[in-house]
């Protein structure tokens, strides 16, 4: 039986795109399900090209049920992966998928993680300590903010005069790379 994924998405979903492109014709897993906080997030159009289910939730619905659980639970879900998601996961969902959830963040860990540190903000962060490399970091996700134990982290070079976009353009282009070949090894993993 194919492994199957669920993914988690608050905005434009470039990577859960790839995701969705990379298991379209796998053999071993699928993605079964988009999941969003966000009504207007341009994700939805985009598990819509592909034909695969997505679900708008509120805050309600993910602090204070088990709906969100239930729903994960009910399609046999394998792996959870946060792309590009921006609210904590909490312990309820974090109990019902142990090691089972994972995300990327678009910078080197324990550097540049944290509330607040997602998209720009990051990019930004990085440029202004002058940093001479940046990257990417797929780990699993704890009870806090970017601390959960570290999977796959890809560097690329700052150069001089790389601007927000030059450096926002490297990680996606490691991001997109990287991300479904990570997802791909941990469900492999999972099997044996």
């Amino acid at each position: 039986m194919k492994k199957r994924i669920a993914i988690f998405a608050s905005g434009s979903g470039s990577n859960a795109q790839k995701i969705m492109e990379h298991f379209k014709r796998n053999a071993d897993a699928e993605v079964v399900l988009i999941l969003t906080n966000n009504p207007q997030a341009y994700v939805l159009q985009r598990a819509d090209n592909f034909e695969i289910p997505s679900h708008i939730f509120t805050r309600h619905e993910f602090y204070d049920t088990d709906d969100v659980i239930s729903l994960l639970k009910n399609l046999q879900v394998d792996i959870i992966v946060l792309a590009g998601f921006l609210w904590l996961v909490p312990p309820s969902l974090l109990n019902a998928f142990p090691n089972k959830i994972i995300n990327l963040h678009p910078a080197l860990l324990p550097k540049f993680g944290g509330k607040g540190m997602y998209g720009d903000n990051v990019h930004k962060a990085v440029l202004e300590a002058g940093e001479e490399e940046s990257g990417i970091t797929i780990h699993f996700v704890n009870t806090q903010f970017d601390e959960g134990e570290i999977i796959h982290q890809s560097r690329f070079k700052i150069e001089p005069g790389d601007n927000l976009e030059m450096v926002k353009f490297k990680g996606q282009q490691l991001e997109h790379q990287h991300f479904p070949k990570v997802i791909e090894g941990l469900l492999k993993k999972m099997r044996s």
